[in-house]
Formats: C-alpha cells, sequence, structure tokens
C-alpha cells in the first residue's frame, strides 16, 4: 500500500513540474510600426513588447494588464486592447477597440488587420474586403493583407457572376445589373462582368453606357478575337464608324485571313473616305521641289472631302502606271482639278514652277466653285500689272486670278517670278489659303 501511495505521489509531483505552452492564437498580429514605437519612453516599449509577447502567446489578459499600465491616451492601448479582446473572443469590445484605435491614428494598418479577422469570423465578407483593401492602399503589396484580398476577390466577383447569371435567366433584368456593378466594385477591371453590363445595355437602348463597359471589356482582354469583334460590330451598328475600323483593324492584326473582317475594313473606308497614304506623302513638306505627282497628291488629300464625288470617265493616260501617286493624279485628272496634256500624258515627275501652281490652283477654284466655294477677288483683274508676266502669255489669265484672290502674291517689285521652283512648303502654304476660302 505504501509503494503504491509513494509512486502516486511521484507521478504527481512530476504532473506538477511539466510545462504547458499555451495554445497559439486564432489570430494574425504584427508589431507596431515604427511611426508608432518611436513615440514611446523606453518603459512603455518594454511593456508593448511584453503585451505583445502575451497576445502572440494567446495570453489575453496578461496582455490587458501590460496595457493598462500603459493608459489610455497612449498610441498602442486601443489597438492593443483590441487584440487583447479577440484573443478573448470578445468581437464587440475587439471591434470598438479597433474603430477607437483609427478614430486616433487613421493609418494604423495594425487596426485594420484586427477588424479583417473579426469580420471574416462574422462572415461579412464585403467589410472585410474593404479593410483588405485599405491595408493595402496604404502598404501595397502587404504580405499578409494581399494574397487574401486577392482570393476573396475572386471568389466574391464569382458569386457575382453567379447572382446575375441566374437573375438574367430568370428574366430579371434590375438584379443582374446589380450585381454585375457589385462584381465590378470588388473588381474594376473584371472583363466578365462589364461584358454583361454592355450586352445589357446595348438591349436596353444605352448606347453610351454600352460603349463604357465594352471598352472596359476590350481594356482588359485585348486579345479575345470575339469580344473584339462584338465590340466592333456595336460601333458600326451605332454608326461610330471611325471607332468602329480602329477595332476591326486591330481584329485583323489577330486574324490576318478573315475575309469578313476585312470587307468590312474596306465599306469602312469607303464609308469615312479614308485614304492610303503611301510613305512617299508625308516627305513632300520638307521637298525643296514637287512634281506633278507630289502636287496631285497633296491636292487629292488635303482636298478629299470637296473631292469625294463620282468620276467623271478618267482620261487616258499612258504615263502614269509606275508613279507612287497613281490614284492621286487619276482623280484630279478626272475631276479636272489638274490638268493633261494633248498627247494623253500627265508628266507626273515634271517639275512644277509658280506658273504651273497657279495654273492647277485656278483648276482646284472653278472646281471648289462648283462645289459651292466662293472665292471673291480682292484685286480687279483689269488692273493688275506683273512685272515680268506679259498679258499675252499662256499664263497670265490662271496667275491674274490667284494674284486676285490673294492666293499668290506679287513681290514689292510687282514681279511674280513664274519660273520658280516650288517648295513642299510653298505649295501647302498655297493649298491652305485655297482650303480655307473654300470652307
Amino acid at each position: 500500500m505504501k509503494k503504491v501511495f509513494l509512486a502516486v505521489i511521484v507521478l504527481f509531483g512530476t504532473w506538477a513540474c511539466v510545462t504547458f505552452a499555451p495554445a497559439p492564437p486564432a489570430f494574425y498580429i504584427e508589431d507596431l510600426p515604427s511611426s508608432v514605437s518611436t513615440r514611446l519612453t523606453l518603459d512603455q516599449r518594454i511593456a508593448v513588447d511584453e503585451a505583445w509577447r502575451d497576445l502572440r502567446e494567446g495570453r489575453g489578459d496578461r496582455a490587458r494588464r501590460q496595457l493598462v499600465k500603459l493608459g489610455e491616451g497612449n498610441p498602442a492601448y486601443a489597438v492593443g486592447m483590441g487584440f487583447a479582446s479577440l484573443a478573448q473572443a470578445d468581437m464587440e469590445a475587439a471591434q470598438a477597440n479597433f474603430l477607437e484605435s483609427l478614430r486616433r491614428l487613421p493609418d494604423l494598418v495594425l487596426a485594420n488587420i484586427g477588424l479583417a479577422q473579426i469580420y471574416r469570423s462574422r462572415g461579412r465578407e464585403d467589410l472585410e474586403f474593404a479593410q483588405y483593401r485599405e491595408i493595402l492602399q496604404r502598404e501595397p503589396g502587404h504580405p499578409w493583407a494581399a494574397p487574401r484580398m486577392d482570393k476573396l476577390r475572386d471568389e466574391l466577383v464569382a458569386a457575382s457572376l453567379a447572382e446575375a447569371k441566374t437573375s438574367a435567366a430568370a428574366g430579371n433584368r434590375v438584379e443582374a445589373k446589380q450585381a454585375l456593378l457589385k462584381a465590378l466594385s470588388y473588381a474594376p477591371d473584371s472583363a466578365a462582368a462589364s461584358l454583361e453590363l454592355a450586352r445589357i445595355s446595348r438591349q436596353e437602348k444605352k448606347a453610351g453606357e454600352a460603349r463604357l463597359y465594352y471598352k472596359t471589356a476590350v481594356d482588359a482582354r485585348p486579345e479575345d478575337k470575339a469580344l473584339l469583334r462584338e465590340y466592333a460590330e456595336f460601333l458600326y451598328e451605332t454608326e461610330e464608324l471611325g471607332q468602329s475600323l480602329d477595332q476591326y483593324e486591330k481584329l485583323a492584326e489577330l486574324e490576318p485571313g478573315d475575309k469578313a473582317v476585312a470587307a468590312r475594313i474596306e465599306e469602312l473606308k469607303n464609308k469615312l473616305g479614308v485614304v492610303e497614304l503611301p510613305s512617299q506623302y508625308g516627305l513632300l513638306a520638307a521637298q525643296e521641289s514637287l512634281s506633278r505627282e507630289d502636287l496631285a497628291a497633296l491636292i487629292a488629300v488635303k482636298f478629299k472631302d470637296f473631292l469625294n464625288v463620282p468620276e467623271r470617265q478618267a482620261p487616258i493616260l499612258v504615263d502614269i502606271s509606275t508613279s507612287w501617286a497613281q490614284k492621286f493624279i487619276i482623280k484630279v485628272a478626272s475631276l479636272g482639278v489638274m490638268s493633261v496634256f494633248d498627247n494623253h500624258t500627265f508628266q507626273p515627275r515634271r517639275i512644277i514652277n509658280r506658273a504651273d501652281l497657279a495654273d492647277s490652283v485656278v483648276l482646284l477654284m472653278d472646281f471648289l466653285k462648283g462645289r459651292g466655294a466662293k472665292f471673291v477677288p480682292l484685286l480687279d483683274i483689269r488692273r493688275i500689272q506683273i512685272a515680268d508676266v506679259m498679258p499675252d502669255s499662256y499664263y497670265f489669265p490662271s496667275i491674274a486670278r490667284a494674284v486676285a484672290c490673294q492666293v499668290m502674291d506679287l513681290s514689292p517689285q510687282r514681279m511674280f517670278e513664274p519660273g520658280k521652283i516650288v517648295s513642299g512648303r510653298d505649295a501647302l502654304k498655297i493649298l491652305d489659303i485655297v482650303l480655307g476660302l473654300a470652307r
């Protein structure tokens, strides 16, 4: 009997000597930021370190005793008490303390961390998400908040999209839109939510809303060919032809062999009067001299809105097959805006001078007058005297009219300099004057 008694005593003593580690807390806590800790005295820092150690060990009561020593006015007090209450599963007190901490220190991420965990425990995913967002606005890439926010956002968006699908299937368009807008509140760049909202807005004949949602969806998924095609066709239907052309051209890059896309692009270009400009066109302004083919291109492009009329029967031209400006030459020649020589040549590479330019400018003005433009002579042609161009000269009538309308001018010595070579800059300046008067 004595042996049994002794054995019991030994076992009891052994058990009494065993140290049990406290269970780790069921919440996440991180150190106070330096912006707060550096404001504490040495004794206060020691008290905070001990309190935080107790919190990490799940000892809420011991942490609370350390925090009381700091006093309610201490910046660590309210947030520390929040985690102490969290350790004791007193969610109401914890929430009140974290909110009080944020009232005093709005940028204290640690309080947002505490609130996020409270809302998660209560199943308030919307409030939990808002806390993650607050944390990441202050500390982008926060290692604790960032992955949790990403995971929760995906869950919330998926749930909202499923809700929208159910509502749409039941014919409840209003609830479907609300669910989709909720998805966008969690993920503003959600292509799926934006696309469905675009389709609903399109059904409701709200073109402005539909355009906005389509653009958001396309920006999020720029290589989604089906989405790009749908957006391009929507723009075509709403007669936003320029934007539709832009989207179809992007689609053509992704689907280079799609004949339907190519046909739509050609149709849109014809409707818009889009001119495909050869690379040579961009060089004309800087050229010291211009040829007849260069001038034809400048006129055809600059006056395309006026020249967009059915072409007359094109004259026979035997020397333009190798010209880079062939289609421009045909346009201006068929409309009589530039002259053709008697031997059916256009002489595309012939360098033009001021007399040649005056001749073409007057032909252009005559054409524009037929389209409603008015060119009022500011000088009496009969009184115009030009020192270096005789009245019986072939070019005199054209030069006199160009001078009378102040499209081209004379020097102080009343010289026109008919043989002077025309540069790209000079030609553009004169054509701009004609265009301004025509408008």
